[in-house]
């Protein structure tokens, strides 16, 4: 699997709240697991924080540890 790396566009906008992303402390995340899918771009940590929280992306992953296991 390889992954290319690309610069967006000037006025990118969030993915959760529409800011331009280079306006702030832009992010870039893509979820690279069957499919790889087109990256989502999120203006700062708090708008990538508060998309997890809302999609529930933590569920089941692997932010859920056991020592015992």
């Amino acid at each position: 699997m390889s992954t290319t790396v690309s610069t967006p566009d000037a006025d990118e906008r969030c993915a959760h709240c529409g800011s331009r992303i280079f306006e702030h402390d832009p992010i870039c995340v893509r979820d690279c697991g069957e499919g790889c899918g087109s990256p989502a771009y999120f203006c700062n940590y708090a708008c990538l924080a508060v998309h997890v929280d809302e999609n529930d992306l933590t569920a089941g992953d692997a932010c859920e540890w056991s020592p015992g296991e």
